[in-house]
């Protein structure tokens, strides 16, 4: 079983309404991206679907950092195959972005495989 953030970490990031995330070992400013929690898990998705940069570089790198207002939460990814993952991180993402045009955006079916799960990094 995958170690899991802590419930303050998770609970920062169930109100947090976006985050940046930096990928790769680049020193830019983050890009601003959506961010869920389904269950006791944390994931993200492309809105631009597989060609997104941030997540091309966050899938050849395997490591990502967000930040929110609390700070920087270092992790490292991976693609979700899950099909019944996919679909609660869906409707994660709906029910927290229900109130924005765009929610549906980010259950396309062309963006579903960009979902990552992100753990806490160890070591």
């Amino acid at each position: 079983m995958a170690a899991t953030f802590d419930a303050a970490t998770l609970y920062a990031l169930r109100r947090a309404a976006e985050v940046g995330i930096i990928t790769g070992r680049s020193t830019r400013r983050p890009i601003i991206i959506w961010v869920v929690v389904a269950g006791d898990a944390v994931f993200v998705r492309s809105f631009r679907g597989p060609s997104g940069k941030w997540y091309r570089t966050a899938v050849a790198d395997g490591q990502v950092t967000l930040e929110t207002g609390g700070g920087q939460i270092h992790g490292r990814i991976s693609v979700v195959i899950d099909p019944s993952t996919i679909e609660a991180v869906s409707a994660a993402f709906l029910a927290k972005y229900a109130a924005s045009p765009y929610a549906g955006e980010m259950v396309r079916a062309e963006v579903l495989s960009t979902t990552l799960r992100v753990d806490p990094e160890i070591g």
